[in-house]
């Protein structure tokens, strides 16, 4: 089963909990032991699986991204977003999570984060989940 979610952006840069949308697409699915495939079909917006606990993590990870690669740098990029190109490419366009009896295999603290670098928009993350066996 493949299904496709819009996910609106609400900042230039955002990390937003999706758990429950992957989760969503499992329990429709149906599927007991398999894998969720997690896509984002965007070139200035990611996926990442990191700690939901405290909310200071997200904004750190968006600090330090920030200072390392600055909205401004001399890119020859016309469009003024090549630091949100960069930092897709470093975050990532997907993520796989093993699903066992129905959930998904995540560690305490993890969630699933819909990473914006060039909002707000309105986006798409599309969910692939497969049987395995």
């Amino acid at each position: 089963m493949r299904k496709t979610y819009d996910i609106r952006t609400n900042a230039r840069q955002e990390m937003i909990d999706v758990m429950s949308i992957v989760q969503e697409a499992v329990s429709e699915a149906g599927v007991t032991d398999g894998i969720a495939i997690c896509f984002v079909p965007h070139t200035t917006a990611a996926v990442t699986i990191n700690e939901n606990a405290d909310p200071d993590v997200r904004r750190d990870i968006l600090d330090k991204l920030s200072r390392e690669i600055p909205q401004q740098d001399g890119y020859h990029h016309a469009e003024g977003n090549s630091d949100a190109h960069l930092k897709t490419s470093l975050v990532g366009s997907s993520e796989h999570i093993l699903i066992e009896n129905g959930n998904l295999i995540l560690g305490t603290w993890q969630s699933v984060f819909f990473c914006e670098f060039d909002g707000p928009r309105t986006r798409k993350l599309i969910i692939k989940v497969s049987s395995l066996g």
